[in-house]
């Protein structure tokens, strides 16, 4: 089976929900917007809580940047591309950013408990 195959077996039943009425497609994208939402202001709240750059800090900054390409390079391999790729894109970089606020979450309250 190809990773095309794969993801299409995959996303397929999103695509036709999606497809089977425009309140459907309205609310994944709402979600996904919600979702891109919470992922920034969870990225930029810990940001702030973790401090002023320092050699501490800038490896804690430096391994979020690598979560967020790491989850887009996984994404890139994981969503197809032939339809919903403007779904997929947001979804993509949602789940990027709340994948490194979390990362930067639970930094945090290991760096606290110190």
């Amino acid at each position: 089976m190809t990773p095309d195959q794969l993801s299409n077996t995959i996303f397929s039943p999103i695509k036709k929900w999606a497809e089977a009425s425009s309140g459907n497609w309205n609310t994944l994208l709402g979600v996904g917007f919600i979702l891109l939402i919470v992922g920034l202001i969870l990225m930029g709240v810990y940001y702030k809580k973790i401090g002023t750059p320092d050699e501490r800090t800038n490896q804690i900054h430096l391994r979020s940047a690598y979560i967020i390409l790491l989850v887009v390079v996984i994404s890139d391999l994981i969503f197809p591309k032939e339809y919903m790729w403007q779904i997929f894109f947001l979804l993509k970089y949602a789940s990027a950013f709340i994948a490194a606020g979390i990362f930067l979450a639970i930094q945090y309250t290991k760096d606290s408990s110190y």
